[in-house]
């Protein structure tokens, strides 16, 4: 099987690369934005909306157009990429999957991609990669780099410059070294509990440091915009928000590590996260309820990182040699394990778990967890709906499945 993994390291560029770096991903951004104003335009019109083709012979004239000449001194092929990038963007949204497109910032994630690796030169001897029209530039070597090159991405955080190698290799089948399965139920006040009865306590980065953030938040506004002061504030204010997530994504790799090497099996929730973190203010005409209390939770929601915790799992199971299931979450911590009892009365408080029907004792997070490695069985046997409490006999409901990887 071919894997692709990327390699990030910290770049060690001098003043000119880096004043060039920030005039190509400036152009990418130009590019975009451009891009995203004619399809917006395009689309108020009533026209068909514009492939990556026609648009890519747009940008040929954009380069050689005498306002926008200096999009020649950026390299060619990572303009083309922001073009891609929008026309990826315009797929998600069709798909229902992202928002709309919207305008880049500068300052917002700045970065360009080489997708080209014959234009890419990798020297890891003396820990320096060569790049178009940036020539040499030394990087921190924290580790070694595996299989053939295929693209590099060069990113800007905290004004931090970090270069994503992607590479890849052809491997074997892997076969799970573990032979057991879990269920797993995600939560606020326990980040994960397993189905065998243990749980792992949640990081909560951002509220560790939330009261530092806005103090230094209150401090950026109080200083004249685009001021010297104002930009030292901004940057301390970037410094805690990257804290924050390096923080998180550390943690996150640590416990979807620890899963996936002791799991052959894993079963969780298809939990639509976007939904559940959705603001209830409502609009003009009709007003939300509890809008400071669920904007509370939106927060919490946010910041245990589920979604990245379920996309890390899909990819470290599929390397392992393992299977990640998704399930539907629809009652499962108000049905009892035992008797298959389904009722909101069953879940006492949001800890404890009480059967009505045949008196089950339990935490309520245990059963969830119980609920969805049951629900992963059935559906891995015979493809039934992972609905509790239905008959076998009913046709099977679609249930999203990440990873099915059969070993030899």
């Amino acid at each position: 099987m071919k894997r692709l993994q990327a390699f990030k390291y910290e770049l060690m560029p001098d003043g000119e690369q880096q004043r060039d770096m920030r005039r190509f991903a400036g152009s990418c951004r130009f590019v975009y934005n451009k891009a995203l104003s004619i399809q917006k335009m395009n689309y108020e019109t009533g026209n068909q909306y514009i492939n990556y083709v026609s648009m890519a012979k747009q940008l040929t004239h954009w380069r050689n157009a005498v306002d926008t000449l200096w999009l020649k001194n950026a390299p060619y092929h990572p303009l083309q990429h922001a073009l891609k990038d929008l026309e990826k963007a315009y797929k998600n949204f069709f798909a229902k999957r992202t928002d709309f497109p919207r305008f880049k910032r500068k300052g917002n994630g700045d970065s360009f991609r080489y997708p080209d690796p014959k234009q890419i030169k990798l020297d890891t001897a003396n820990n320096r990669i060569s790049l178009p029209k940036l020539g040499w530039i030394r990087y921190r070597n924290s580790r070694e780099i595996v299989g053939e090159v295929r693209n590099v991405t060069v990113s800007c955080n905290s004004r931090k410059w970090f270069v994503s190698i992607q590479t890849q290799r052809e491997i074997e089948q892997p076969l799970p070294i573990a032979t057991s399965a879990i269920g797993i139920d995600v939560g606020i006040v326990r980040f994960a509990t397993l189905s065998d009865t243990t749980f792992i306590e949640p990081l909560n980065s951002f509220k560790k440091h939330q009261q530092r953030l806005a103090r230094y938040q209150r401090r950026m506004s109080h200083k004249q915009k685009f001021s010297n002061n104002w930009k030292k504030a901004k940057y301390k204010v970037q410094q805690i928000h990257s804290s924050i997530a390096n923080a998180r994504k550390d943690f996150l790799h640590k416990t979807t590590t620890t899963i996936s090497k002791n799991h052959a099996l894993v079963c969780l929730e298809d939990l639509q996260v976007r939904n559940m973190s959705k603001s209830s203010k409502g609009n003009g005409e009709q007003h939300g309820k509890m809008v400071k209390q669920k904007s509370g939770l939106n927060r919490s929601i946010l910041d245990q990182g589920w979604g990245e915790f379920r996309r890390q799992l899909d990819y470290k199971m599929k390397w392992s040699g393992g299977m990640l299931l998704a399930v539907s979450p629809h009652n499962t911590s108000r049905s009892c394990p035992r008797c298959r009892c389904i009722s909101k009365d069953n879940r006492k408080t949001q800890a404890q778990f009480l059967c009505v029907d045949c008196g089950y004792e339990n935490n309520a997070d245990v059963v969830g967890a119980i609920n969805v490695l049951e629900r992963g069985y059935r559906l891995l046997a015979c493809g039934e709906s992972a609905q509790l409490g239905h008959s076998m006999k009913q046709e099977p409901t679609e249930v999203s499945q990440l990873v099915f990887s059969r070993t030899p």
